[in-house]
């Protein structure tokens, strides 16, 4: 198995939610002697220099200070970190007859809700606990590595007409299973405790938590080949990964890069991206700010520097699916293996234009790499993205492509090991432009 087709697939099994996607990142850019910075310190950025910065534990923002003058410019790529599925609500226990425990959720994002049953789940996330002060509490990840949890599906037996329809409630169907309780009253503070007992904390020491569910069955290979990528959150962390191994790799380059590298994972794009650590919020363009403040410059080379920089919009887009090629536009028909889709959309849902479309073609060129097409069928609408969203903020050009995928937002996705190490080739071509 190719290197980085094995660190995929050890970044997907160890980031089931987007705080362990960003700490597995970090780690990463630590081991490739990246600076951490804080947004509350003053920044001492040297040319040449590699750093990063997080928001809010889920998102965070790489760079490596160009060689040239504070109005070269910036190369950007970004995608984000957060993936459809379930968090816990508050209070969550629900005991239920035979007094099984299960646990009240909500659903985040557009997940395809039936690929969730009958699959061994278990928790990861963040807890806060109290700090120093009020206003500094203290983050911990957590990851439960083992199974804890099913959606169970109801039998065939009782619904005869599953297979020819079956709408679901989020609230009554979608709740997961945890524990057969000997009574009823174990259910009071249950979930609290065992996160307590898991990190080694009093619960009285708990104040909150954001967790999430996930499928603990391990990323894989499968086909002859072993062409095809399965596991959860392929959508958008593969991207993420493509960008964190080519900023990496681009530091090898003997080639020195006169634009600043940046990559910008954000978080909540499946929700609209409208958080302080969201694509439609001003976090990026601050730290493009300071960074040409820091490297000497001011408003009127930041405005230069935009107007020179260019942004990849990195989030997967549908590959033609073999049972359902009518879903597809006509005449263009992207096919795992068969390289990055360039995603084009008249209604300017993405930020692609012929001008950036061509930019990317040319990158690929210089890479070697195969370049695709995706556009929606006309009767179907499309999603925005995040270049889409980002261009409200700073008025920068770029394009919107992604890896072919099927089964998008399904519990379990796929995507082709060709099409990653292509992206990852492009992406690293341009970092080093």
């Amino acid at each position: 198995m190719n290197a980085l087709t094995a660190d995929l697939l050890e970044f997907l099994d160890n980031s089931p939610c987007n705080f362990l996607a960003v700490k597995n990142l970090s780690d990463k850019l630590d081991a490739a002697g990246f600076e951490k910075l804080d947004m509350r310190d003053a920044w001492d950025i040297k040319t040449g220099g590699r750093y990063y910065v997080t928001k809010n534990n889920s998102a965070i923002f790489a760079f490596v200070a160009g060689a040239g003058s504070p109005e070269t410019g910036y190369r950007i790529i970004c995608a984000h970190s957060d993936s459809p599925g379930f968090r816990i609500k508050p209070n969550a226990e629900m005991t239920c007859s035979g007094n099984v425990l299960k646990l009240n959720t909500e659903v985040y994002g557009g997940p395809i809700l039936y690929t969730w049953f009958d699959r061994p789940l278990s928790i990861a996330g963040r807890v806060i606990l109290r700090g120093a002060s009020a206003l500094e509490p203290e983050t911990r990840l957590i990851r439960f590595t083992r199974p804890l949890l099913t959606i169970p599906h109801l039998a065939i037996h009782y619904n005869r007409s599953v297979n020819e329809g079956n709408p679901l409630s989020k609230q009554r169907d979608m709740l997961p299973v945890m524990a057969i309780l000997n009574d009823k009253s174990e259910s009071n503070g249950y979930l609290l405790n065992l996160v307590a007992t898991e990190l080694g904390v009093n619960t009285s020491d708990i104040l909150d938590f954001d967790l999430t569910l996930y499928d603990t069955t391990p990323a894989s290979l499968f086909g002859v080949g072993n062409e095809f990528i399965s596991a959860g959150r392929i959508d958008d962390l593969e991207m993420a990964h493509c960008a964190a191994s080519a900023l990496i790799g681009s530091l090898t380059n003997p080639t020195e890069c006169t634009a600043t590298r940046v990559m910008a994972i954000f978080d909540n794009e499946e929700t609209g991206s409208g958080t302080k650590q969201g694509a439609a919020s001003p976090v990026l363009k601050t730290i493009l700010q300071r960074i040409n403040r820091a490297l000497g410059g001011n408003d009127e080379t930041f405005s230069r520097a935009v107007a020179s920089s260019f942004m990849i919009s990195a989030d997967n887009g549908h590959a033609i699916h073999p049972n359902y090629e009518s879903k597809q536009d006509p005449t263009n028909h992207p096919v795992l293996g068969g390289g990055p889709v360039i995603k084009i959309n008249a209604n300017c849902k993405y930020m692609t234009d012929a001008e950036s479309a061509a930019v990317f073609r040319a990158i690929c060129e210089e890479a070697e790499v195969p370049v695709q097409t995706f556009v929606n069928h006309s009767d179907v609408a499309g999603g925005s993205t995040l270049g889409n969203i980002l261009t409200s903020q700073i008025d920068l050009r770029g394009v919107d492509m992604g890896a072919p995928q099927w089964a998008m937002h399904s519990c379990r996705e796929t995507a082709a090991v060709a099409d990653h190490l292509y992206i990852i080739r492009a992406f690293t071509r341009f970092y080093s432009m």
